[in-house]
């Protein structure tokens, strides 16, 4: 047993009968199943969250396939070594016949000229190349590579998953734990599967950390909450995730749903997401979507942006689910936003109307002379019949009905 390694290292894998979780593309007759079947693997990438077996995957391709493997990421190497590894996969392709597969790990984080740069090796066939990205790959890979490769999505791991995962691993006599008689008791292996949240890395991490030095031995809640401590919550500011969360907590305020909308708040917030990120979509949000039908809203909106200016994080986090709830709980109409958008389309297709000459002002003798302003009633001093009557609209253009 290579001690030195972690344990997610020394546990992983090395076929597919090994290999629990993404049935959706592992199970019979499904998308890898065939590939390795048929002996013909295309260039792929792998979108998922961490811990579901990207990296594993690509391994246990590569030796299923006969291929040679090489692991980088995309923030540790750049075009020179790209070309480099594509010559030499050239060179082992004519003379060995041997194929080269490229697992290129956070692909999302090559910028477009480097993503380029692979595409006449994936193309040519001189690499075949799979990225892992957490990252949706509509956004982060160009749409020439990604035209060359199939997206194949990763889920996260179930807690059925995990559990097989961890009584391997407890019972692996090379790699495992198998030799120094570790087991957990009932709520340990609970609280342990629930932390994981579906990421097989951190299960095995926060395991191998509470099994530290240690034979013979049961391990307890208290044992698995040490070596958790705290966890650390699974929210990418920058990536899909963000979107995805904040699509969530829009969605069950539309839904009128306060303690769901409360939850996704807290996710955002306890991740460390900008308080002012958040208001902003809120006080949207009070216009947009309760609108006219509770104007009060839009007030408690921008009086919560105003708190947690005044008063921080994490005080402030109280202000904006406060609001959240009376959001929730608000009547609901998007008249304002339905009739804007209507009168923002007439606005653009007839931007060339000049405004009627009745409601222009006229500061100059000149204007006055060009009749700007003349005829204008003045509401407070006209009856409502002369205001009625009174021209709003272009020229040509006719009354319009938004409300």
């Amino acid at each position: 047993m290579s001690d030195f390694k972690p344990l997610a290292d020394r546990v992983r894998p090395k076929k597919l009968s090994q290999f629990y979780g993404q049935e959706h593309i592992l199970g019979t007759d499904k998308i890898l199943t065939q590939m390795v079947k048929n002996q013909s693997l295309s260039s792929l990438i792998f979108w998922g969250p961490p811990g579901v077996g990207k990296t594993t995957l690509a391994k246990i391709l590569s030796q299923e396939l006969n291929c040679k493997f090489i692991a980088t990421s995309a923030v540790l190497i750049g075009t020179p070594e790209i070309k480099k590894i594509a010559e030499v996969a050239g060179q082992d392709a004519s003379f060995f016949k041997t194929k080269t597969i490229l697992f290129l790990d956070e692909i999302h984080r090559f910028n477009k000229g480097q993503q380029d740069v692979l595409l006449p090796y994936v193309e040519s066939g001189t690499l075949t190349l799979i990225g892992a990205t957490t990252e949706n790959p509509s956004f982060s890979i160009n749409s020439a590579l990604l035209s060359r490769c199939r997206v194949l999505a990763l889920k996260s791991l179930t807690e059925k998953d995990l559990k097989k995962i961890l009584d391997q691993v407890l019972q692996d006599q090379d790699n495992g734990l198998a030799q120094q008689k570790i087991s957990l008791s009932d709520q340990a292996e609970k609280i342990l599967l629930s932390f994981a949240g579906g990421d097989a890395r951190k299960l095995l991490t926060a395991l191998e950390i509470a099994s530290t030095s240690r034979e013979n031995y049961e391990l307890s809640e208290k044992d698995i909450r040490e070596a958790i401590q705290s966890s650390v919550l699974y929210y990418d500011k920058n990536g899909e995730e963000h979107y995805n969360i904040i699509s969530a907590l829009h969605k069950c305020l539309r839904d009128s749903d306060p303690d769901a909308a409360l939850y996704w708040l807290a996710r955002m917030l306890e991740a460390g997401e900008d308080p002012l990120y958040v208001v902003r979509r809120l006080i949207r949000f009070a216009s947009e979507d309760v609108g006219l039908a509770d104007p009060q809203a839009l007030i408690l909106a921008t009086s919560a942006k105003d708190a947690v200016h005044f008063i921080g994080i994490p005080e402030g986090k109280l202000a904006l689910a406060e609001l959240v709830v009376y959001l929730a709980q608000a009547p609901k109409s998007n008249a304002i936003y339905t009739s804007y958008a209507k009168a923002a389309n007439d606005a653009k297709n007839s931007s060339h109307l000049g405004v009627p000459l009745v409601l222009r002002n006229a500061p100059t003798k000149l204007m006055k002379d060009f009749d700007y302003g003349k005829g204008y009633k003045y509401a407070p001093d006209a009856n409502s019949e002369d205001i009625k009557n009174q021209q709003h609209w272009p020229d040509d253009f006719g009354p319009k009905k938004y409300l």
